[in-house]
C-alpha cells in the first residue's frame, strides 16, 4: 500500500489584474479568504512569473531602446527587430545559440531559455511594441511574497515563481521554477534510498521545486485563463522553515553543461 499523502493543484480564480506597485500578497489572501479558505501550513503558492515582473514594473517599449551593432547583428542573424534582440542582449550573460526559431541565452540569472525570458503575450500593450522581462532576482521576489503571506496568514508555507520553458530533446514547454522559496529546490536521494529490489540509488536527484513550478503551469494555463496563482497542497514534506538556497541552486554549473 502507498502511504503516500495525495498532492493536489487549484487555480485561484477571481483575481485582479496586476499592475505596477500592487500587492501579490493582498491579493491572494483576499481571494482565498472570499472563497471561505486560507493557507495553511504546508501549502505552496506557485505564482506566474507575468504578475511578478508586471507589479515589479519590468515591462519596457521596445521604442525607447536603442540597439547597438551587437543587436544589430543579432536581429540579422535570427530575423528580429534589432530592438527586441537589444533587450535579449541586455538580459543575457551570455548567447548560446543563435536562430529564427529562438535566441537561447543564459539570462543573466544563470537560467539558459529562449529570448532571456522576454514576452510579449498577456501583457497590456504587446502589439504596440511593450514586452515583458523577467524580475531582477526571482528568489529575492519569491523570499518577499513568501514572508508577505507567512504574516498574512501565520502559515508556514513556500512560494515558487514559475515560467514556462523549453527543454532540450523536447517539444513543447513546461513550467519550471526561476524564483522559490521556503521549499526544497533538490531531493538528492542518491546513496539514500532503494529501488523496489534493494539497490542503493546511485543516480537519483528529484527536481522538486521544477515539479511543482510544471503542476502549478499547468493548472493556471498558458492563454486567457486570467488564474496567475495555483495552491498546491499535500507536498508538506518538502516545504522548510528557512528559504532555502533558491532556485538558482538548481542550476547545473556551467563547467557541466553537456549543451555549450
Amino acid at each position: 500500500m502507498n502511504s503516500t499523502p495525495a498532492i493536489t493543484v487549484r487555480p485561484l480564480a477571481g483575481l485582479p489584474m496586476f499592475a505596477p506597485g500592487m500587492s501579490i500578497v493582498q491579493a491572494i489572501c483576499r481571494r482565498l479568504a472570499e472563497e471561505g479558505d486560507g493557507l495553511r501550513d504546508g501549502d505552496i503558492c506557485v505564482i506566474a512569473q507575468k504578475i511578478v515582473s508586471k507589479v515589479e514594473g519590468r515591462a519596457v517599449n521596445l521604442g525607447a531602446i536603442t540597439p547597438g551593432d551587437a543587436a544589430h547583428d543579432l536581429a540579422a542573424r535570427t530575423e528580429r527587430e534589432p530592438a527586441m534582440a537589444q533587450a535579449i542582449l541586455d538580459e543575457s550573460a551570455e548567447i548560446l545559440r543563435a536562430m529564427p526559431a529562438a535566441i537561447i541565452a543564459r539570462h543573466r540569472t544563470g537560467h539558459v531559455l529562449a529570448n532571456a525570458g522576454i514576452d510579449a503575450s498577456n501583457i497590456a500593450g504587446g502589439d504596440e511594441g511593450t514586452v515583458l522581462l523577467w524580475p531582477l532576482d526571482p528568489d529575492a521576489s519569491a523570499r518577499t511574497i513568501r514572508s508577505g503571506l507567512q504574516s498574512a496568514s501565520g502559515a508556514r508555507i513556500g512560494v515558487v515563481i514559475a515560467d514556462s520553458m523549453g527543454r532540450a530533446w523536447r517539444i513543447g514547454t513546461v513550467g519550471a521554477a526561476i524564483g522559490c522559496a521556503g521549499l526544497t529546490v533538490l531531493e538528492d536521494r542518491r546513496g539514500k534510498a532503494q529501488d523496489l529490489y534493494g539497490r542503493t540509488l546511485q543516480a537519483t536527484v528529484i527536481a522538486v521545486a521544477d515539479s511543482i513550478a510544471a503542476m502549478g503551469a499547468l493548472a493556471m494555463g498558458e492563454g486567457a485563463e486570467g488564474t496567475p496563482v495555483a495552491l498546491v497542497r499535500g507536498a508538506e514534506r518538502w516545504v522548510g522553515d528557512e528559504d532555502g538556497a533558491g532556485a538558482v541552486s538548481g542550476l547545473r554549473p556551467v563547467e557541466q553543461d553537456m549543451f555549450r
